[in-house]
């Protein structure tokens, strides 16, 4: 019986033993996702006609937003609150960069972002390029769209895009630190980029 409590006790020790490791384990994983940037690599092209990688999200605190010009409502709306969240936060313009990436890259092209974002804000820069890099790039950050014809009947007509709304906010290592839901309350949106300039500070 002596023998059966001890093989028992030992039994259980071992099993807390590798509990222990395990816990141990999740939390340094955790620990480590927290400090790997968001999204992919990838290579594509600035609204100016420049070059532009994952680099561009790791320098600045990072406002980044996917949308498409011909959006009737959410990108409009969410670039003309994001220009002033940016103004009211960083007027000066040296503390966070803002960037808009197209999700209808076979339409949008730099130059088009470039004169949509003329009439909105001077604060964000488009993003666009070959559609499959486009794809790619949004498809690594985990973003939702979908093609979606106007006429059901004419599946190769006109369309519109649905795609995620969220602003995200990424530290300056691009390491996700928060999102902006689509018309969150102002004052919070406002603390959140606050927030994010106080760690980039810290």
């Amino acid at each position: 019986m002596k023998n059966f409590r001890r093989t028992l006790w030992g039994a259980v020790a071992a099993i807390c033993v590798v509990i222990i490791w395990l816990v141990y384990q999740i939390g340094e994983t955790n620990e480590e996702m927290m400090h790997i940037p968001m999204g992919p690599d990838f290579t594509l092209t600035a609204d100016d006609g420049s070059e532009i990688t994952q680099a561009a999200f790791r320098q600045k605190p990072t406002a980044l937003f996917f949308g498409f010009t011909h959006c009737p409502e959410v990108c409009p709306t969410t670039l003309y609150e994001l220009n002033g969240w940016l103004h009211a936060v960083d007027p000066d313009g040296d503390k966070i960069d803002a960037y808009w990436v197209t999700i209808d890259p076979e339409q949008d092209t730099p130059e088009m972002m470039r004169r949509y974002l003329s009439n909105v804000t001077d604060r964000v820069t488009g993003i666009a390029g070959d559609p499959d890099k486009v794809r790619a790039m949004a498809d690594g950050f985990g973003i939702y769209y979908e093609k979606v014809p106007l006429d059901p009947n004419d599946p190769d007509g006109d369309y519109t895009m649905n795609h995620s709304a969220s602003v995200f906010l990424l530290n300056d290592g691009g390491v996700l630190q928060s999102t902006i839901a689509y018309q969150e309350d102002h004052d919070t949106a406002i603390e959140k980029l606050k927030r994010l300039i106080d760690t980039d500070d810290g």
